[in-house]
């Protein structure tokens, strides 16, 4: 799985970038928020997730952990896909889109583009839990949801490796993480195998 991708920005445009490492240029499909945060832009850093099917290998890109965390939250929702997921971050921003799921407001969502309400509903019930508004987290809050989202990132990747599926491996890993918010990704990993 590749995490990040550092080079020079071949070609850029509103949904994609075409980003050049060691002379190989990686194609990354990409919301608006992500472009604006590179356009102009030379060279960069971008966060990627793949999706590996029979028949494509195909990469999204993110300017941030945090927009790519969102996008994972996003996809884990029955009904959202990847281009969903990309569409619902290239209409909010990913604080406001944090702050509109922590508030229940499913409203805002049935704005964008292919969000029903039915779908609007689910996202925010499935992810009202699971994001804090912006606003109201102290830096020490902010840095420790940042830690415990590296935990849970690193935690559910390596249950998937070891051949779990990733619904469950999250489901197990946020069980854990709400009982023991301050504890290592080894010991995550260790507490999700007995429960799955």
């Amino acid at each position: 799985m590749i995490g990040y991708i550092r080079g020079e920005i071949a070609e850029l445009s509103p949904a994609q970038m075409v980003m050049e490492c060691s002379g190989i240029g990686y194609e990354i499909n990409i919301s608006l928020t992500t472009y604006s945060a590179f356009n102009g832009r030379k060279e960069g850093k971008i966060y990627v997730y793949e999706i590996i099917r029979e028949d494509a290998h195909i990469l999204f890109g993110f300017a941030t952990r945090e927009e790519r965390e969102l996008f994972l939250l996003l996809t884990s929702v029955s009904g959202v896909g990847p281009n969903t997921a990309r569409m619902i971050l290239s209409s909010l921003q990913p604080t406001d889109l944090i702050n509109v799921i922590a508030s229940g407001d499913d409203v805002s969502l049935t704005t964008i583009k292919g969000i029903g309400s039915k779908t609007a509903q689910r996202i925010v019930v499935d992810l009202k839990n699971k994001v804090r508004p912006v606003e109201s987290m102290s830096e020490k809050n902010r840095y420790a949801t940042k830690e415990r989202s590296d935990t849970a990132e690193g935690a559910v990747a390596a249950l998937v490796m070891l051949g779990f599926q990733k619904a469950a491996s999250q489901k197990a890993v946020i069980s854990i993480l709400k009982k023991s918010p301050v504890i290592t990704v080894e010991q995550v990993i260790k507490d999700a195998l007995k429960m799955l």
